[in-house]
């Protein structure tokens, strides 16, 4: 296991609530920390599903399983949690789902993989390398207002149509935008001027609305919570983690059940079709991670946790 830590721990594995004979669901598995801290409170009889997309994070799930038989592994997209439950034979039964969405400490980590301006590397972004078209090979095709309209709705960027303009003025010049720094340089280029100061990069809005486009992380995510009623025993809980505003409103009027709850959603092209099925309740508002922690791990910073239970 690697040297990542999780966020909110304690708090996660309190909402999930572990018993000796439970069936839990860790749908992005990441390097395991939320999932080990269960299986250490739970008995020899319990069971856990590791799902995640992420091939390196498979091959820690899969070491993990070779040593505790309880674990059960599925290379899949999180999205597809309902066929994977179903699969084990677990479905209705199931007594916590944890989702921790978003980017991993792991896959920040790594240049290579192209989620981060910190360190120069390739302009990939996807979860999972193998599959599908990377950020250079889209934003070497799509039309401007594609772009635009990216930024905008998955990064809520002001500076979008700046941005979106200045990449295809870029991509005119012949050079392909390739790598996370130049990225990275042409974004801060276009939005300088926006703004007061702020200790927030300028391409950090671009850099993530690229990624969840990519990744379909919306779409994924719709997919998840339509599949979550009909998983979980009565009384059994969806433990979510995110860190992206659309995502966190989403789950939020999942778990509400409240038609009016996300109103202004409704012009997204997937969030908007998230729709509450009254089947989920909200056991406590929702938390942050305490100062500590974020000193400590600031990727905790813009966490938020949700927790709702399935009606009995």
């Amino acid at each position: 296991m690697s040297n990542h830590v999780p966020v909110m721990l304690e708090e996660v594995v309190a909402a999930v609530a572990p018993r000796a004979q439970g069936r839990y669901v860790d749908c992005t598995f990441g390097r395991g920390g939320h999932l080990r801290a269960v299986l250490d409170r739970i008995g020899p009889s319990g069971r856990a599903l590791a799902i995640d997309r992420d091939p390196q994070a498979v091959a820690a799930a899969r070491e993990l399983a070779r040593s505790d038989p309880r674990v059960s592994v599925h290379h899949v997209r999180f999205g597809e949690v309902g066929a994977c439950v179903r699969a084990a034979g677990l479905a209705g039964g199931v007594d916590a789902v944890m989702m921790d969405l978003g980017v991993s400490s792991p896959q920040l980590d790594q240049p290579d993989r192209g989620f981060s301006f910190l360190n120069d590397g390739p302009l990939d972004m996807r979860m999972d390398p193998g599959a599908g078209a990377s950020a250079a090979e889209w934003l070497a095709s799509a039309p401007e207002r594609e772009i635009e309209r990216v930024l905008r709705e998955f990064g809520e960027e002001r500076a979008a149509r700046r941005i979106a303009r200045a990449i295809v003025a870029e991509r005119r010049r012949g050079a392909p935008i390739a790598s996370t720094r130049r990225l990275a340089a042409i974004v801060a280029g276009a939005a300088r001027g926006r703004g007061g100061r702020t200790r927030v990069h300028p391409a950090t809005r671009t850099f993530q609305a690229i990624r969840v486009h990519v990744n379909e992380e919306l779409a994924e995510l719709e997919r998840a919570l339509a599949a979550i009623p009909e998983l979980l025993a009565p009384g059994g809980r969806l433990v979510v983690l995110a860190f992206h505003s659309l995502e966190d409103r989403m789950v939020k009027r999942f778990m509400r059940g409240d038609d009016s709850a996300c109103a202004r959603l409704r012009h997204l092209p997937i969030a908007g079709r998230v729709r509450p099925t009254g089947a989920m309740t909200p056991l406590m508002p929702a938390r942050r991670a305490h100062q500590r922690e974020i000193a400590a791990n600031p990727r905790a910073r813009s966490a938020v946790l949700r927790v709702a239970e399935r009606r009995r």
